[in-house]
């Protein structure tokens, strides 16, 4: 008969416990170092049964990608959905998709994963593509209500945020990557800047 101690050593940690542990592997010691094998001590598993959960590395990024878009989703709903004008929120979504700084974890993830979207299944790229579309949408509405209001210019929605979300993206791979003379708050000021002179009407 087996002993507590051992059936607690056999049990798998829940798979979310995993994911958070991945990204935070990720901000502590960079990309390079989130192997099966080291991640599998951290969480008490073999490699062999983390691939058997995950089937590789790229799915294991994919998920761990999915997992922080989980929680992006819900700050970015709880910013989107409070009190103020559209201006303030759009702020808000801007300053929650620009990379805290150089080695930002969750963009640094998110660029190895698209690294990878030119060889990925189809299936995996759909996931990618749904990560965007749900920042497209949000931001899509964003924009429609602040036309509505007459805060915004009459610009289409989809047009302006597909337009909006290149430039973040530009600017944000050069945060994440620590591009000299690129830091977050330069950005932000770029960024708020452009709104000030294609979106928000004159006063």
């Amino acid at each position: 008969m087996s002993t507590p101690g051992a059936r607690r050593r056999n049990t798998a940690p829940p798979r979310e416990d995993v994911l958070a542990a991945a990204m935070e592997m990720i901000a502590e010691r960079g990309l390079e170092k989130l192997t099966m094998a080291a991640l599998g001590r951290e969480v008490g598993m073999s490699s062999g049964h983390l691939l058997y959960y995950f089937h590789s590395k790229d799915e294991l990024l994919l998920r761990t990608l999915e997992w922080s878009e989980g929680r992006l989703g819900v700050e970015r709903g709880r910013l989107l959905t409070r009190s103020g004008t559209a201006r303030e929120r759009l702020d808000a979504y801007v300053d929650l998709y620009v990379p805290a700084g150089h080695r930002d974890p969750h963009w640094t993830l998110w660029l190895e994963v698209w690294n990878h979207s030119q060889n990925a299944a189809d299936e995996a790229r759909d996931r990618q593509a749904a990560i965007e579309g749900a920042w497209h949408r949000d931001l899509v509405a964003l924009l429609a209500e602040g036309v509505s209001r007459g805060e915004f210019r009459p610009v289409d929605p989809d047009r302006y945020a597909s337009r909006l979300r290149a430039l973040l993206d530009g600017f944000a791979i050069h945060v994440a990557i620590g591009l000299r003379g690129t830091d977050r708050g330069r950005v932000l000021g770029h960024v708020r800047e452009f709104l000030d002179e294609s979106l928000v009407t004159d006063a």
